[in-house]
Parts: C-alpha cells; structure tokens; sequence
C-alpha cells in the first residue's frame, strides 16, 4: 500500500513503502533523481524531493544553531564567575565572558535566519574555538605555577583553576561549526523538531512516524552523526571531569553526587560505540544520553538548592552563586546529553 507523504507547507502524494537502505534499492520516491535519471518525472516531484531534503536538513542546522548558542551562555557564564573569583587579573580573562554572548546571539540568529547560519555563526565559532584552546594554554600554565606545580597534580587541579573548562567552551564552538555545513533552504519550513530517520528508534515509536531519506542523504548524515557522537564524546568526558573534582572537594557528601562521575563514561562509550557502529547509534545511544539529561536536570535543581541553603541565601544571592556550587554546570552536562540524542536522530549507511 502506498504511503501519503507530506512536505509541509506544499502538498502530499502517494509514494511507495519505503524499503532498508542494504543491499536492496530505495524506492525511487526518496532518491535523488538528476536530469538523466528519469525524464519522464515531473518536475514538480523532484522539487519535492530535494524541498524534503532541505527541510530535514534545515531542522536539523536551526537546532544545532541553537544549541550551540544557548551551551555557550551557560559556559560564559560559568567562565564569568569563575573568573570573578580570580579578579579578573589578567585582560584576557574578558574574552570568553564577551565570546559566549557573541556565540549566542549568533546560534539565535542563525536559528531564525540561514544566512546568518552560513556567514556569522562559523566566523563566532572559529574565533571562540581560537580563545578556548588559548584559555586551556593559560589554565594548564596556571596549574603549573601553583606551588609544587604538576608534582602534586591532583591537589593542583582540584584547587587550581578548572582545566577542560575552557576546551567544553569549545564544543559550543564546535557545533557552532557543524551547523554551519549543514544545508537549508531560504524559507522556515523546517522549525519543528528532528524527526528520526531510523524506524526503529525509540522516537519514532513515541511520536508515531519516522523521516524515510534516500540513499546520498543517508551517507551525508552518516558523516554529520559522527560529528555529533564526536561531539557527545567529548562534552561528556570535559563535564564528567568537572564534575568529578568539583564533588571531591565537597568530599562526595552526597551519595548522588557521583551519578554524573559514573554516566559521563558511560555516555563516553555509547557516543564512541556510535561513531563505530551504527545499531549503537540508535539503540545505547539516545537512551544513556536520556538519562545523562535527567541526571544533569536533577543536579541542576541540588546546585540551585544548595546555593539557597548558604548562609545569607538569597539576600547575598550574587555571592553564594560565585562561590556555592557551580550552579550551571549540571546543565552543561543534560546538554552533553542532548547531543547524544540529536545524533542519534540521524541515520547512516550501514556497512
């Protein structure tokens, strides 16, 4: 029975089922003709095809835009009070704090605009990646001059300043990038959320339907997924970091404060197996990255809690936040897990 397919905004038409990308041909319905393929289609329905390829596509680069910009805010402003506590000793201290507003309103404005997803968001991006890897120079060096240096290495990065923050500032620049590359059309078609392209995966089983794409779509996003397990990987290895040393010097008080220090490996692994293996990307995956979100959430709300809890609570609130729990570094680490589930929304080739 042939399926009605819809291209939002346009029309429907009747297309074949679609059939698992292998050994077997995609029906012709989701495959990208060229001039030769077939004269005899009419144009209106090769423009369909490549308006449903620009939308899948568009969603997949407005959210990416948007995620980026909004990991950059909460990285500036984890950098802004850590950097606080430091007097702001030295002038390149600013730069992050004024990058991660600039990363933002780029993600902002290139997820309303596509042009601005292809001009000003990888010029922010590229220049915010310049400053981290700098940043890390400076906060490895700032290790290293703490007395007995990389001798005492543990007590040094716990008490010296955070080491992979500066390099998960620079994953917001990274998808800032990656977004970029991806394609869309000048129109808004594509403001709704990813749909999954893989028929099997636990979102597409929620939502009750799936994104057939055809087979050069399918090897594109195979390229784009890896980026984004790529991503995952290390976001969640910087944010498991962060979470360790910070809980250590809180002695781990708090049996829950090592759930982050046990998922973060355990999406490490799921975002490695996944650039891999393409069943990991569909099925460990989105549900460890579901869980890495849940508990970045819930430590979200522990952090706000325990900054409320200092002394003065929210009369010195400006100051129980620069020196209480680092209250958005949970969120960095539900975003870490958003990643994992936005890549496992893509689909590719199987090998």
């Amino acid at each position: 029975m042939a399926n009605i397919v819809s291209i939002p905004g346009y029309f429907r038409f009747n297309a074949p089922p679609y059939e698992k990308l292998g050994k077997t041909r995609s029906p012709s319905i989701f495959r990208k003709r060229t001039v030769t393929d077939n004269p005899a289609d009419p144009p209106l329905l090769q423009d369909a095809e490549a308006i449903a390829k620009a939308i899948r596509e568009g969603r997949f680069q407005r959210w990416l835009a948007l995620m980026a910009g909004a990991s950059s805010v909460l990285s500036g402003l984890e950098v802004a009070y850590e950097h606080y506590r430091g007097g702001y000793s030295r002038r390149i201290m600013v730069t992050p704090v004024i990058l991660s507003g600039s990363l933002a309103i780029a993600g902002v404005a290139g997820f309303r605009n596509a042009a601005a997803a292809r001009t000003i968001l990888p010029l922010l991006s590229i220049v915010t990646g310049a400053d981290a890897v700098l940043g890390f120079y400076f906060h490895v060096r700032g290790i290293a001059r703490k007395p007995g240096g990389w001798r005492l290495p543990i007590t040094n990065i716990v008490m010296g300043p955070p080491i992979f923050a500066p390099l998960l500032f620079a994953t917001s620049a990274y998808l800032g990038i990656i977004a970029s590359q991806l394609q869309r059309s000048g129109r808004d078609e594509g403001a709704g959320l990813p749909y999954a392209a893989h028929p099997r995966h636990w979102a597409a089983r929620l939502r009750g339907q799936h994104e057939p794409i055809d087979a050069r779509q399918d090897l594109r996003e195979g390229r784009f997924q890896k980026h984004l397990a790529f991503a995952t990987l290390v976001a969640a290895g910087f944010s498991g970091f962060e979470a360790w040393y910070s809980h250590y010097k809180n002695n781990f008080r708090y049996r829950a404060q090592w759930t982050p220090v046990v998922i973060a490996p355990m999406l490490m692994l799921a975002a490695g197996g996944a650039i891999a293996r393409v069943r990991i990307a569909h099925s460990w995956l989105p549900a460890i990255s579901a869980i890495a979100v849940i508990d970045g959430s819930v430590g979200f709300f522990y952090h706000v809690r325990g900054v409320l809890r200092r002394p003065g609570g929210r009369a010195q609130l400006f100051y129980n936040i620069v020196y209480g729990p680092p209250i958005f570094a949970p969120l960095l680490f539900a975003a870490s897990g958003l990643l994992g589930l936005l890549a496992s929304l893509l689909r590719r080739e199987r090998k």
